[in-house]
C-alpha cells in the first residue's frame, strides 16, 4: 500500500498525511533579520519574485530549526512555481479551499499541526501569504520534525536531505515509506530532480 501512495504522488507543497508525529522540540525564540517573528518581511512583487530575497530569514530559521539552509532553500525554490502574491493566493484559495499559502506553500492542517508548542503558536495559517518570514520558519520547523522521524540508517539509497524533501512534499508517511525501501514513483522522482536542478542556486541565494 505504501508503493501506491508514493507512485500516485503528483503534488506540491507541504501534504499531511494526518500529522507528523513529531517529538517536542525547542521553540525558535532568535528573531530573524528584518523584524522579530510575526511582523511582516518585505516582499518583492510577484513579478520579480525570487527565494533568494529571503536568504537572511532562512539562513536565521533554518538554524534555529537545526536544518540545512541549503535544503530548505532549494525546497523554496521548488515551490516557487506559482505566483507568491497575496491577493492571487486568496483568490485561488477562494476557489480551492484546500490550497497551500505563503512561498513555502504549506497546507492548513501541516502549519497548525507544525506551530503546536512553538513560539509562532498564535499565529494563523492565513497569515502566511502576506508574511514570508512566518512561512520560512514554519517551513524550517517541519522539517525539523520530519527529521526527528527518520530511521537512523535509511534503507533507501538517498542522502537525509533529499528524504526530508520527499516529506515535504508529501508528507511523512511517504518519505518513511522510501526510507524503508519503498521505490521512489515518478512523482516523488520529479521533485527530487528538482530540487538537485535548484541545488546550486540555493548555494548561490545564500552566499549572495
Amino acid at each position: 500500500m505504501a508503493a501506491v501512495l508514493v507512485l500516485g504522488l503528483a503534488v506540491h507543497g507541504v501534504k499531511h498525511d494526518g500529522g507528523t508525529g513529531r517529538a517536542a522540540a525547542p521553540t525558535a525564540a532568535a528573531s530573524a533579520p528584518g523584524g522579530p517573528p510575526g511582523s511582516p518581511s518585505a516582499r518583492p512583487s510577484s513579478d520579480s519574485y525570487d527565494p533568494a530575497h529571503f536568504a537572511a530569514q532562512v539562513k536565521a530559521r533554518a538554524g534555529q530549526a537545526g536544518i540545512d539552509p541549503q535544503l530548505l532553500m532549494a525546497i523554496l525554490y521548488n515551490e516557487s512555481y506559482k505566483p507568491h502574491d497575496p491577493a492571487a493566493e486568496r483568490a485561488w484559495q477562494a476557489l480551492k479551499p484546500d490550497a497551500a499559502f505563503g512561498i513555502a506553500n504549506m497546507h492548513r492542517a501541516a502549519f497548525d499541526d507544525t506551530k503546536a508548542g512553538r513560539d509562532f503558536a498564535d499565529r494563523r495559517w492565513e497569515e502566511l501569504p502576506d508574511d514570508p518570514d512566518l512561512a520560512v520558519e514554519t517551513a524550517a520547523w517541519f522539517l525539523h520534525d520530519l527529521a526527528a522521524q527518520l530511521p537512523a540508517h535509511p534503507a533507501a539509497g538517498l542522502t537525509r536531505d533529499e528524504l526530508l524533501a520527499v516529506g515535504y512534499n508529501a508528507g511523512a508517511g511517504n518519505m518513511l515509506a522510501i526510507a524503508r525501501g519503498t521505490t521512489p514513483g515518478p512523482a516523488a522522482r520529479s521533485y527530487l530532480d528538482q530540487l538537485h536542478a535548484n541545488w546550486d542556486k540555493a548555494a548561490r541565494a545564500l552566499a549572495g
